[in-house]
């Protein structure tokens, strides 16, 4: 995990981190950012001056940049202009163009992701994908399974998906996860999450000998992850079927929103909502964790995908 280069948040500069961590290295700073965004500016401003220095749609453009401002944001046109430097296109994953080809999201390189004003990074490196957010202290592994689910939730909650075309600069992460494989055992958190929590329970340590209530509570959740231990070898067939259907459901909602339902059935079965693919997830993610701690306590481990960054 040490050698993915990994580019924390900077004020409002997500732009930039996006876009070091999908290329892996500091290739573009503010400066060159906010240049590329002048340009198009530029180019902007003298397209708009063809229809008259007076008109009132010039004038209105005249107004501050769309491609940049103050906060340090920065456009999906600069974003794509500077990939354009190293021969990389963006395409929308959501677009019919895209949609038709019925590719495999396990088989494309990259991805970045808006919502908000918010730019991140998802890219495979040697044969794992990882959540390259620098909302997060750290890189995320995202499982094969997972990932599929994790980009459908990402257009439940309203981002814009883009998937990267082109070959990728060759760095040293990639090369190392070519002869190796990357185990994680707990995923990172959100920046400022962990002194949050340390700041919201300062007398945690005080309580841990006592034989108060949330002893019990504890008891009760060892004896939750006992039951379902107990059950997972009968439901994992079943289990991944259903994820399976649910990811498929997932990805052709957007496609199917506008077409009538069958007979016998109702569009609200066709495509589910942003709570019940959180409810899937976390039920997924809560067996794989029991599975990884009952492991753990014997010896051994078991590698499973992270949990998705709310």
């Amino acid at each position: 995990m040490e050698s993915i280069f990994h580019e924390k948040q900077e004020g409002s500069l997500c732009a930039q981190h996006c876009l070091n961590n999908l290329l892996q290295g500091e290739y573009f700073s503010p400066v060159e950012l906010s240049s590329i965004a002048q340009q198009l500016d530029e180019e902007e401003r003298m397209r708009m001056a063809e229809g008259g220095v007076q008109t009132e749609e010039y004038r209105t453009f005249l107004q501050p940049s769309g491609n940049m401002d103050d906060s340090g944001f920065f456009s999906i046109q600069v974003i794509s202009n500077a990939l354009g430097v190293w021969g990389l296109e963006i395409v929308l994953f959501n677009s019919r163009e895209y949609q038709q080809l019925q590719m495999d999201p396990m088989h494309e390189k990259a991805f970045i992701c808006n919502y908000k004003e918010h730019w991140f990074t998802v890219r495979k490196l040697g044969q794992q994908w990882f959540n390259l957010n620098s909302l997060l202290t750290g890189p995320e592994l995202i499982s094969d399974t997972y990932l599929a689910l994790f980009l459908a939730q990402l257009q439940q909650e309203g981002y814009s998906i883009f998937v990267i075309r082109g070959n990728l600069p060759e760095c040293e992460a990639d090369q190392i996860l070519r002869i190796m494989r990357v185990e994680q055992q707990q995923r990172p958190k959100l920046i400022g999450e962990e002194e949050t929590q340390r700041m919201s329970a300062p007398h945690a340590s005080e309580t841990t000998h006592t034989a108060e209530e949330p002893v019990l509570d504890e008891d009760e959740e060892e004896l939750r992850k006992a039951l379902a231990l107990s059950r997972q070898d009968l439901q994992v067939e079943d289990e991944e079927a259903d994820l399976r259907r649910a990811i498929q459901m997932s990805m052709q909602g957007s496609s199917d929103a506008g077409s009538s339902a069958p007979a016998g059935g109702s569009s609200e079965k066709q495509t589910l909502s942003a709570e019940e693919l959180r409810r899937r997830r976390q039920a997924y993610f809560d067996r794989q964790q029991n599975a990884q701690d009952s492991s753990s306590s014997t010896g051994g481990g078991t590698d499973s995908g992270p949990k998705p960054t709310q």
